[in-house]
């Protein structure tokens, strides 16, 4: 038999490791291209890692919650005997991937002749039990597409199995674990087993706040990356921040009127259009500091980094070349990448890359913020919610659709004049979209539906 070594790839734009949070098959087990083997969490998200041989695991390297170094051993499977699509696992949920799989294994960029449903289930061993045993219970098998959906129920001590599935093909959502997790007959997490060793300073007052301690757990690599990314950010990055009011009222009314495949358009497609077309003019705040701080790198178009808040926390995901987007291409992106985002679905090299990042706060509810740049990018813009308000408008006081605008720049690139004429550029164009869509086509060229 031929043991094949699978080492982790790098999972994202030069990723140095990343951490194991659950093998997805066990040594035995068999396995065909482009099954998942093993969820892991890197600095950008949680992310599951198919395999590129097809045979027997052999050998798991790593034990769950462990830090994997890039390019380290993380499966090895035998080859021989099982041919690479037509051994098909005794248990499956859905079907598996046919002899033109391609081994892909940088994943979100796909494979070629793959049918799937959802996520593969869990192969169960080809090794028979001997003839006198009794058959193995098979354990139920739970479709879950989202990793959010399995570390949340980790986290709530949820049996996924004992879970009523809602979604399509009876897919356990996040609404289901939550339902779940809120049942009074379910053992809570509060309710610790009898020989469970409390952590070292659970139970004890706490000398500062003097309350009893509940629990200590460390930031998981996700926090600790954004703790680090915001903290080189504002020790970095001498900011500086201006604001406005604008009368969104024409382009609240007039998009309403819209509809893009069924769907009326959000208001941040065409801030983010108008944003573009005024970037297009101020390209030096979609460029980026060089490492040494001593220059500005600037680019022939713009990744626009959308913030979308997640159950596992903010994550910004770069929509490449947006400035060659219509609003209608910018909604469809944004609708996109906001679902995949909250489905942990999307790919590593989707977190990276920006170079201009909108933050649309007025979704959670507020009205302003002084975001934190998304560093190495040199301005952050953000929206605020969008309020009936009593306005002046020609000497009278009207109810009119008001939204504050911010704007966070470094101060070394720019100084607060050409700050404030950009800013003031995109007020103008919500107050007057028509005009402003009519004359200003998407940036190099006709733009992508």
């Amino acid at each position: 038999m031929t043991a094949r070594v699978f080492a982790l790839p790098d999972l994202g734009e030069g990723l140095a490791d990343a951490e194991l949070v659950r093998w997805l098959v066990a040594r035995g087990d068999a396995v065909v291209i482009d099954q998942p083997i093993a969820e892991v969490e890197t600095a950008k998200s949680v992310v599951e890692v198919p395999s590129p041989f097809a045979g027997v695991v052999a050998a798991l390297h790593g034990e769950e919650g462990e830090t994997i170094a890039v390019g380290a051993p993380l499966l090895e499977v035998e080859e021989a005997g099982v041919p690479a699509a037509s051994a098909e696992p005794a248990v499956s949920a859905e079907p598996v991937a046919s002899a033109g799989g391609s081994g892909q294994v940088l994943v979100g960029y796909g494979t070629t002749d793959v049918t799937t449903t959802g996520r593969r289930a869990r192969a169960v061993s080809l090794q028979a039990p001997p003839a006198a045993a009794p058959a193995p219970e098979v354990a139920r098998i739970v479709p879950v597409v989202s990793p959010v959906v399995r570390s949340l129920a980790r986290s709530h001590g949820v049996d996924l199995a004992t879970v009523h599935a809602s979604g399509d093909g009876g897919v356990v959502t996040r609404a289901d674990v939550e339902a779940a997790f809120a049942r009074p007959d379910r053992e809570r997490l509060d309710r610790e087993p009898a020989d469970r060793e409390p952590a070292a300073g659970e139970g004890d007052a706490d000398a500062r706040t003097g309350l009893l301690v509940r629990s200590t757990e460390p930031f998981s690599r996700f926090r600790r990356t954004v703790a680090e990314t915001m903290t080189r950010s504002r020790g970095e990055i001498p900011e500086a921040t201006v604001w406005v009011d604008v009368d969104a009222t024409d382009l609240w009314n007039g998009r309403r009127r819209l509809q893009f495949d069924g769907r009326t358009p959000s208001l941040l497609s065409f801030v983010a259009r108008f944003a573009l077309a005024a970037l297009a003019r101020h390209p030096e705040l979609a460029g980026r500091v060089t490492a040494d701080g001593a220059g500005l790198q600037t680019f022939d178009g713009v990744n626009l980094g959308v913030a979308v808040d997640t159950p596992r926390g903010l994550v910004v995901p770069a929509i490449r070349r947006a400035d060659l987007l219509s609003v209608r291409g910018l909604d469809a992106e944004f609708d996109r990448v906001a679902r995949a985002a909250r489905d942990g679905a999307l790919a590593p090299a989707e977190l990276t890359g920006s170079t201009f990042t909108i933050n649309n706060y007025g979704s959670l509810g507020v009205d302003g913020s002084a975001a934190i740049i998304n560093h190495p990018e040199v301005a952050i813009l953000g929206i605020g919610r969008v309020l009936e308000r009593p306005w002046v408008v020609d000497g009278a006081v009207v109810p009119r659709r008001i939204a504050q605008l911010s704007l966070v720049f470094d101060h070394r690139v720019t100084d607060g004049g050409v700050a404030a004429g950009f800013l003031r550029e995109i007020a103008d164009a919500i107050e007057s979209p028509l005009g402003v869509l009519a004359d200003t086509p998407p940036a190099g060229g006709a733009g992508r539906a």
